[in-house]
């Protein structure tokens, strides 16, 4: 019996961009499906109920919900295919599964507040709270590498898509304020890191245009400048 395999997302959402990478790393093709977000589409209300967020993974009419949990889920699911995406020791998966945490609940929200900063004082203290969050991420990169190209070793795996989603949106803030935060006098392995990521052939097709996202941001701001002056 064929697999149906749907994703339910936005092309710039760095979230959507975890199962589509995990997906074209297991050799599984998936259809599509473009959010409409405003309003809210019924299959999205009814895919996700309780937190009406995107992505979601449909696997034959089944629901899978929050892109870790459907990057774990794929790896599991689909696992006869040769690429594995967690490590196979348990010390190796906590230790990605505690990096992964830390990207998105401490790293990204710093990279966020970039954009939202109300003044250059706020800004210039996401932006350190970025560099230092860079700082700690190259020396788990070393460690978890053990000087190979990836963070999971040979391939991408389950930390290198956590962070990797995002380098469309660190070269957003990197382009529209002029700093390099990814640089080769702080973070080279993390810099040429990217550039392998970006490059790999389960990754190329989903990493959105920097110009692109950069026009999506702007209206992401008016919008939400336009809202609070509602």
């Amino acid at each position: 019996m064929a697999e149906e395999v749907k994703v339910l997302g936005l092309w710039q959402s760095p979230f959507v961009m975890r199962p589509r990478i995990a997906l074209s790393l297991k050799s599984v093709d998936h259809e599509f499906i473009e959010e409409t977000m405003y309003p809210k589409s019924e299959l999205l209300l009814k895919s996700n109920p309780v937190y009406k967020k995107i992505p979601v993974l449909i696997h034959n009419d089944k629901p899978v919900c929050e892109s870790l949990i459907i990057v774990q889920y794929i790896d599991e699911a689909f696992s006869s295919a040769p690429a594995s995406i967690l490590p196979s020791d348990p010390y190796d998966r906590a230790i990605q599964r505690f990096w992964a945490a830390y990207i998105d609940e401490k790293w990204f929200p710093s990279l966020q507040k970039i954009a939202q900063a109300e003044n250059e004082d706020a800004k210039a203290a996401a932006l350190e709270q970025v560099k230092e969050g860079l700082s700690l991420l190259e020396d788990a990169f070393e460690k978890c590498s053990k000087g190979k190209p990836f963070f999971s070793g040979d391939n991408i795996g389950y930390l290198d898509i956590a962070l990797g989603c995002y380098l469309g949106w660190l070269r957003v803030v990197e382009k529209m304020n002029t700093v390099p935060l990814l640089n080769q006098e702080k973070t080279p392995n993390l810099l040429a890191w990217a550039e392998r990521f970006c490059a790999d052939h389960a990754v190329k097709d989903y990493m959105p245009e920097t110009d692109k996202l950069i026009e999506c941001a702007k209206a992401m701001l008016a919008r939400s400048k336009a809202a609070a002056s509602s």
